[in-house]
């Protein structure tokens, strides 16, 4: 039986608990959230699950060793206590990112030499050769994480970031992050029953991974490689069965995936995303979301429009009153959700929004926001629900007359 492991998942500020969910739904033992992390543990059909499914983890970490340092010497033995012959061979190469919140070491890139130093001279004195420093494309990343005295050690099972599905090919000017995008479309908790529409939708990060998760496609499924295939242990025929088994849980698309934007470069730009077979039933078009109407009915819109930084005040807060005026004329019935960082830009959209979620896009603290665009006025939705429940008061009434 395999061992059970702890390992670390990364991930955005405010998407902590879908992480957990998804961490659950594969089978983690005790999961714990963290800042923009989960901890878990399982085995290594687990990491290897966790990476290919993932859809809110930016990285899969293994800690492999935990140490106190409080200087330079410390810290140089505590890297050298490891067997690094069991990780590396002396032809393979490694990158090291390091992560520090301590009075005892204040810059990183110091600590990063350190480390690239202590294991360099442990396979000099063994083998008198060493393995290179790769910061691009490395066969083994490894992290190092201090806080204060607390130094820890981790694998990369990941390799580059899991946001990289391998299907962006050309980027906006200001590009959602795809692990963002997969965790906005996770929050309100669309699935696939019924269209999805991006009307504002850029290079097409949106629409992509709601075909993802409409087709229930693993959002790995598409990547060439990642961190563990370099790992001494790496088991391919696991590995191809765990891929065969997500394959055989996809499904087809039961609703429209549509997309559009006012600029036709930025059209032809999603356009040039959408090569891969998940895609191929997305439609994506040029049309203003302010002159058009949504070719389907009870639909969920999600928008990232722009936050106004290469906009004049003004014209910022014209633009979400213009948005407000444009989903309650065109999209009646429809549930709608906007990211924005701008608070009183969104003011100005004139709905009372029935959710809100803290999110981060890039360094921008934003606001994910969740409008019913009822079919007429709310006052009118509800008195149409009282009226129901007053007839069928009456029926009972008439009956037991």
């Amino acid at each position: 039986m395999e061992k059970s492991q702890e390992f670390i998942a990364r991930t955005l500020f405010g998407l902590e608990d879908l992480l957990a969910t998804e961490l659950e739904d594969l089978g983690a033992k005790n999961i714990y959230k963290l800042k923009r992390a989960v901890s878990f543990q399982g085995d290594k059909a687990l990491m290897y699950k966790a990476n290919l499914h993932l859809r809110t983890a930016l990285r899969v970490l293994m800690p492999i060793h935990e140490f106190e340092a409080k200087n330079e010497h410390q810290y140089y033995r505590g890297i050298q206590s490891i067997n690094w012959s069991k990780l590396l061979n002396k032809d393979d190469s490694f990158a090291i990112d390091v992560t520090v919140y301590s009075d005892y070491f204040t810059h990183s890139k110091y600590v990063m030499h350190k480390t690239k130093d202590a294991i360099v001279d442990q396979f000099r004195k063994h083998f008198n050769e060493r393995p290179s420093v790769d910061f691009d494309a490395p066969t083994v990343r490894i992290h190092i994480h201090i806080s204060e005295k607390d130094c820890t050690v981790l694998l990369d099972s990941s390799g580059t970031s899991l946001h990289k599905r391998a299907y962006r090919t050309e980027t906006h000017r200001a590009p959602i992050n795809e692990v963002l995008a997969a965790g906005m479309i996770m929050l309100t908790g669309w699935k696939g029953e019924r269209p999805f529409c991006d009307m504002m939708c850029g290079a097409g990060t949106l629409v992509c991974e709601a075909a993802l998760i409409g087709q229930n496609i693993a959002p790995g499924t598409y990547r060439e490689r990642f961190g563990f295939y370099s790992w001494k242990d790496y088991d391919d025929k696991l590995w191809n069965k765990i891929r065969d088994e997500a394959k055989a849980a996809e499904r087809p698309l039961e609703h429209p995936i549509v997309g559009s934007d006012i600029a036709i470069k930025t059209v032809e730009m999603a356009r040039g995303n959408m090569i891969l077979p998940a895609f191929e039933d997305i439609r994506v078009s040029r049309k203003d979301f302010f002159k058009n109407t949504p070719k389907y009915e009870n639909g969920i819109l999600i928008m990232n429009p722009p936050y106004g930084e290469r906009y004049h005040e003004e014209e910022i807060l014209e633009f979400y009153e213009d948005i407000g005026h444009a989903m309650k004329n065109y999209y009646p019935g429809y549930e709608a959700w906007i990211i924005s960082s701008n608070k009183e830009a969104i003011k100005r959209i004139g709905l009372r929004p029935s959710k809100k979620y803290q999110l981060f896009n890039g360094r921008l603290e934003c606001k994910f926001h969740r409008f019913d665009l009822y079919r007429g006025t709310k006052d009118k939705a509800k008195l149409a629900a009282k009226n129901k429940e007053k007839a069928t008061d009456e029926d009972i009434i008439k009956d037991k007359g």
